[in-house]
């Protein structure tokens, strides 16, 4: 008889498309079967993100899915925590007349994130990514008829329309535990996760997602069985500045233009 999920955890499966309902609650039981007392101590605490956004990352169809990009875990933030990788909750305008907004310079990962997404556009040299450089890129941005896109609302939609999961290797954050321990515990969830991507690929006759692993963390993923059958990209953490000017990145993102409205 499977581990029993606790009601907390399970009741947060809900947000999730249902398509992937099934396999998330497989995950959760491999979590358990490792570790009994995990996913208890878990459901007892106060952790992120809040209000059942445990698996909010889920909520396009599995069979929808061309990318997986794998992040660390949640911001450490209530508002921030959205449940959905790279998302911050408190980000709503991207521009400012001086050039990205207050709330996007203060996420110093999507800060870094736009700003390889600008340079592998040519809209910024890569020796010039702040100042006047980028204000200019800003005034044009927030033009009238602009074809950039304005929110954070925005990237993600674009994101999702890409074909994009946006996971954290840690799907909780609780700040008494060092994130490489919370997502050495959500291993097994992955590997059911992307396990499944792959069954899923196979049935629609199509290629497995690419998996794309930001940081150490989240490239700890590489010791799962199922990680070998994906095509991989792979950069460091974009808190780190040298993210902007990572060749595979530039050369993964570019193409799909995500600061750019939909046609």
């Amino acid at each position: 008889m499977p581990p029993q999920i606790p009601a907390a955890i399970a009741d947060a499966l809900t947000l999730a498309d249902p398509s992937w309902r099934p396999v998330l609650l497989q995950g959760l039981h491999a979590v358990a079967q490792a570790d009994p007392a995990y996913l208890p101590a878990l459901a007892a605490e106060e952790y992120l993100p809040t209000d059942g956004r445990l698996f909010a990352a889920f909520a396009q169809p599995i069979d929808a899915v061309n990318y997986v990009l794998v992040g660390e875990g949640p911001y450490p933030r209530a508002q921030s925590a959205t449940g959905v990788c790279f998302m911050d909750g408190a980000v709503g305008l991207l521009w400012s007349e001086a050039g990205l907004s207050k709330q996007v310079n203060r996420a110093t990962s999507l800060r870094n994130f736009m700003k390889m997404l600008l340079v592998a556009d040519g809209q910024l040299a890569l020796d010039h990514t702040s100042g006047d450089a980028l204000a200019l890129v800003a005034l044009k941005a927030r033009a009238i008829g602009s074809p950039a896109i304005q929110t954070l609302a925005d990237l993600q939609a674009n994101l999702t329309r890409h074909g994009f999961l946006l996971l954290n290797a840690a799907l909780a954050f609780r700040p008494h535990v060092a994130p490489v321990k919370e997502a050495r515990a959500w291993q097994p969830f992955l590997q059911t996760v992307l396990a499944a991507l792959v069954e899923s690929a196979g049935r629609h006759d199509k290629p497995a997602p690419t998996l794309v692993l930001w940081g150490k963390i989240a490239e700890q993923l590489q010791s799962l069985p199922a990680t070998a059958q994906f095509p991989q990209a792979r950069g460091e953490h974009p808190y780190n500045l040298s993210f902007i000017a990572n060749p595979a990145m530039r050369a993964l993102f570019g193409p799909m233009r995500l600061l750019q409205k939909a046609a």
